[in-house]
């Protein structure tokens, strides 16, 4: 499981999400970039927060510190927005914590640059995972200390939502050209075959094992699938196994050099 903090004070909400997003304080003294269970996305974008943050970080992608933040409904009744109380009413219990990187700024591919490896890096990780927000619209990702950082990874594995068949989800190839990195990759380009390989034994399944039971059972109740979580997370590990042994049919073809337009 993630490391368990619970939340002190509710500091202000980030409204650049559709989510709602929050800066939260916690017992541990740490600041926290909050994702909430109540948001419109559900604990859908919690799973895959986790499970494409994490899978980054075991391929070398930054990633910030995740936890879950633990969210006591005295912290609701203390707030005077409205539109944030219901909020945090509706997430009373686990959410998911970010650490927060002060001083951050978002990329915006101006100035300084990733080191092509980096750059490669998170470019594989959004294509195994099906991640197609990191434009230049949204490029979901920051820069802390010289270094680049992902972030925002609720809108991947949307196989989640439908689970079609695990054949075709395997090999579906998505539309990268207007990634955000596809112009820097181009000189640090990673072999699929040689990252994946960080993502071979038991590290899928340990992936899946830092995801709470709540939120895998939580998104599933209402459609009336009584599987329990372990069931659940087998099937993640099934859907991602098979990805990850058909990647020379959705890995990209190399992208042109330049940022593009």
């Amino acid at each position: 499981m993630l490391r368990e903090v619970s939340g002190t004070r509710y500091v202000t909400p980030l409204r650049e999400g559709g989510s709602l997003p929050g800066i939260v304080e916690a017992d541990d003294d740490g600041i926290y970039v909050v994702k909430f269970r109540g948001a419109g996305q559900g604990s859908a974008a919690l799973v895959a927060e986790v499970v494409v943050g994490e899978l980054g970080r075991r391929i070398g992608v930054r990633v910030p510190e995740l936890v879950v933040l633990d969210l006591d409904p005295e912290i609701a009744r203390r707030e005077p927005d409205e539109e944030v109380q219901e909020l945090l009413r509706a997430s009373t219990g686990p959410n998911l914590g970010m650490d927060f990187l002060p001083g951050s700024v978002g990329y915006d591919g101006m100035g300084w640059q990733p080191p092509p490896e980096d750059a490669a890096l998170v470019y594989w990780l959004d294509a195994f995972t099906a991640n197609i927000d990191r434009t230049w619209t949204n490029p979901n990702l920051l820069v802390w200390h010289r270094r680049l950082w992902a972030i925002d990874h609720g809108a991947a594995l949307v196989f989640q939502h439908a689970w079609p068949p695990v054949a075709t989800w395997a090999s579906r190839r998505y539309d990268l050209s207007q990634h955000v990195l596809a112009g820097l990759v181009r000189d640090g380009w990673a072999g699929p075959a040689d990252v994946g390989r960080a993502l071979g034994g038991d590290a899928l399944r340990d992936v899946l094992d830092l995801v709470p039971d709540t939120w895998l059972l939580g998104m599933n109740a209402a459609r009336g699938d009584d599987r329990d979580a372990a069931a659940w997370r087998d099937r993640y590990v099934e859907y991602l196994t098979a990805r990850l042994d058909r990647l020379h049919d959705w890995w990209p073809p190399r992208p042109p050099a330049g940022r593009p337009a």
